[in-house]
């Protein structure tokens, strides 16, 4: 995993400023930060760093009459998440609402020790997003629980752990699509999906949203053959606000009418922006939820006359 280290000199600095400056690096796609006697220090992935981006967290940047300058260096590569994995993750209950029994639970194979449930998904991270803990990846997997999943064509978009996936599986459907840009991603999917004893049926592919089998944009031969043969009617992306914009349009041409699209990894205050630039490719709001200052979306496809 390939990241830039991004250091940036807040004058005059302050929590206050680093932590606006967090928030507005954070829509940008970046992952980590760390205060500094200078102003912060910032880490993205190589391939989803922009320096229009950068540009344009420092002009929204709101208090009057600070300046920021930065410089951007290539990070060690090294594995962030070492002692996490080392140690294991405390396991994470998905609970019915009604009467608080365990329907999901995410462990790793640390943990062995853990509640019954319906779905008993073990996760390995190594480096890969995904393990339950984030308000944005446990809103989608409730999400999941209720809606009808049996026999359905599905994509995780941003696959990262592949737990989204697991557990589409687990709910009966009949294929699954996940991808990633990361290789670490995708090798570390590729594991759960051992561990979890899913053998068949999910695809994990190394790319971005270029990798879709679209049937709408299938231009012949081997390529329309391989989209007809996998029409998804649901697609997951748990993934920041600006790269959900970019992919709309290729997302919007996957799904057929009827379609669904399930959203999140954005903050509330996002979901205008979002919405609007789903409305122009015919994908309209069913359901909002929120938990924190997260949000989620649910998005129908309509047809276009």
């Amino acid at each position: 995993m390939k990241y830039y280290e991004v250091s940036f000199r807040i004058s005059p600095n302050s929590e206050v400023a680093t932590d606006i400056l967090s928030a507005l690096l954070a829509d940008e796609g970046f992952e980590a930060f760390e205060p500094s006697d200078e102003g912060l220090s910032a880490w993205v992935q190589q391939a989803v760093y922009a320096q229009d981006g950068v540009e344009r967290a420092i002009g929204e940047f709101p208090l009057p009459d600070t300046d920021i300058t930065y410089n951007v260096s290539e990070a060690p590569d090294e594995n962030w998440n070492r002692q996490w994995e080392q140690d294991g993750f405390v396991p994470i209950v998905i609970s019915d609402e009604d009467n608080a029994k365990p329907v999901i639970v995410i462990h790793d194979t640390a943990h062995d020790d853990v509640p019954e449930s319906q779905y008993d998904i073990r996760i390995n991270p190594c480096q890969a997003f995904g393990t339950g803990t984030h308000e944005t990846t446990r809103m989608i997997l409730r999400q999941l629980l209720s809606m009808p999943m049996a026999g359905r064509h599905v994509v995780d978009a941003g696959t990262g752990t592949g737990i989204l996936a697991i557990l589409c599986r687990m709910l009966g459907a009949a294929r699954v699509f996940a991808y990633d840009i990361d290789e670490w991603s995708v090798r570390n999917a590729k594991d759960n999906l051992l561990l979890n004893g899913i053998l068949d049926a999910v695809e994990v592919h190394l790319g971005d949203s270029s990798v879709l089998p679209c049937p709408a944009s299938a231009s012949g031969g081997a390529a329309e053959s391989e989209a007809a043969s996998f029409s998804p009617t649901l697609l997951i992306a748990n993934i920041n606000r600006n790269i959900l914009l970019a992919d709309m349009p290729r997302f919007a041409s996957c799904l057929p009418s009827g379609g669904e699209l399930l959203l999140s990894g954005f903050y509330t205050e996002d979901v205008p922006v979002l919405l609007s630039e789903a409305a122009n490719h015919c994908l309209y709001p069913v359901l909002q939820q929120q938990d924190a200052n997260w949000s989620l979306l649910l998005l129908k496809k309509e047809k276009s006359y």
